[in-house]
């Protein structure tokens, strides 16, 4: 690109400088407001006018909440405007109150970033015994404030699809960034060569069943294959594996791949391209870390500050532990990601789930929710 002749002001050096003294002005105006509302803070009158409006904090607005099945439900925020925006296949941490406590959890972005309203969905599907999930996807309302954290996550398409070939693989939830991902393309009017392979347990039971169907129509180089899986039911076929690619799409091992869904899914695939040596053209989103077996024998963990002690097996989670003897602790991914639950060991060794490493230095800082107890085991929290 040619550089402008001297003493030529461009509109984008125009744009940039603007932008760096809006963001002067807005600091000194915030600095100011704490100063002149102390002892109180700011967000404590801001919250008054909008509880979007925050020095402190990124909060977002339900505006509404839409059934996509019987057991999912797409939740469409407004972000406040600290958001940065995301790329489609990102994650968000979403902060939530239920009964005084506040909780962490991590989804991922159904919406485009192209959406033209600037909302942003998550598309949450209720767990059996899932505090959070169970409350977002059966008690959300339209006018509930949330918090959020900025979007996260390389799960994303490169930002060049010219001549490229994608194949997604997904099952249950794991629907939700590809959906992101699709609207996206949609959103540009630029739907490369894309093969989908969703599983659900039944037709009525496939999160976006109705909007994935009418893209494949809007779409002829969009190719939805829809696997149902419960026994009995009309057209099941049982689960899905890679043994079938070839019959599917057989140009499968040319084509750059994004998997999401539940842990043998995944591991099928991942053992499939690495025996295929193509490994490098498979992307892998878990929603929950991949655990190695053979957990070892646990050990008596206490929470200091707290005050709290609980018996624990090799195998669960000290997020799990701590949860269940009442400690209040820190979450968000829950699988080693975000590293919301980092809590300072004071004694013991612990476990690694993932690899099955022991390790515990005094004062180290551990992820509770991908570490196990091995021995007595000390936490400061």
């Amino acid at each position: 690109m040619t550089a402008p002749p001297a003493g030529v002001v461009t509109r984008v050096g125009v744009d940039e400088f603007v932008e760096k003294r809006r963001s002067s002005v807005r600091r000194r105006l915030l600095e100011t407001a704490a100063w002149l509302t102390t002892p109180l803070l700011p967000d404590d009158y801001l919250g008054l006018v909008n509880p979007l409006w925050s020095t402190r904090e990124l909060r977002g607005r339900v505006k509404a909440v839409q059934a996509e099945t019987r057991n999912a439900t797409t939740l469409v925020i407004r972000p406040g405007s600290g958001w940065r925006g995301h790329r489609a296949g990102q994650y968000v941490r979403i902060g939530v109150d239920i009964d005084g406590v506040r909780h962490w959890r991590s989804y991922s972005l159904s919406s485009a970033p192209e959406r033209a309203d600037g909302y942003i969905t998550i598309t949450v599907k209720a767990v059996p015994e899932g505090v959070v999930s169970s409350y977002l996807a059966r008690r959300a309302t339209p006018g509930m404030t949330v918090r959020l954290a900025q979007p996260e996550g390389d799960f994303v398409l490169p930002r060049t699809l010219l001549g490229s070939r994608l194949l997604f693989l997904t099952a249950g939830s794991g629907i939700t960034p590809v959906m992101g991902m699709l609207r996206s393309l949609a959103a540009r009017g630029e739907m490369p060569d894309v093969v989908l392979v969703h599983s659900a347990p039944t037709r009525d039971e496939v999160i976006f069943g109705v909007e994935l169907r009418q893209m494949a129509v809007r779409f002829p180089s969009l190719r939805l294959f829809e696997r149902h899986t419960r026994v009995g039911c009309t057209g099941s076929r049982g689960r899905f594996t890679t043994a079938e690619l070839p019959v599917i799409c057989p140009d499968w091992y040319a084509r750059e791949v994004w998997a999401c869904g539940p842990p043998e899914m995944l591991d099928d695939a991942e053992e499939h391209w690495r025996q295929a040596g193509i490994a490098n053209r498979l992307h892998l989103e878990h929603f929950r870390p991949a655990v190695v077996s053979g957990g070892g024998a646990g050990g008596r963990v206490r929470f200091a500050r707290s005050r709290r002690e609980a018996d624990a097996d090799g195998g669960t989670p000290l997020l799990a532990v701590g949860e269940d003897a009442g400690v209040l602790v820190p979450s968000g991914c829950r699988m080693g990601i975000c590293y919301s639950c980092v809590a300072r060991l004071a004694s013991g060794r612990v476990r690694d789930l993932r690899t099955g490493r022991e390790h515990g230095d005094e004062g180290e800082r551990i992820q509770m929710c991908v570490s196990a107890a091995a021995g007595d085991v000390e936490i400061d929290l």
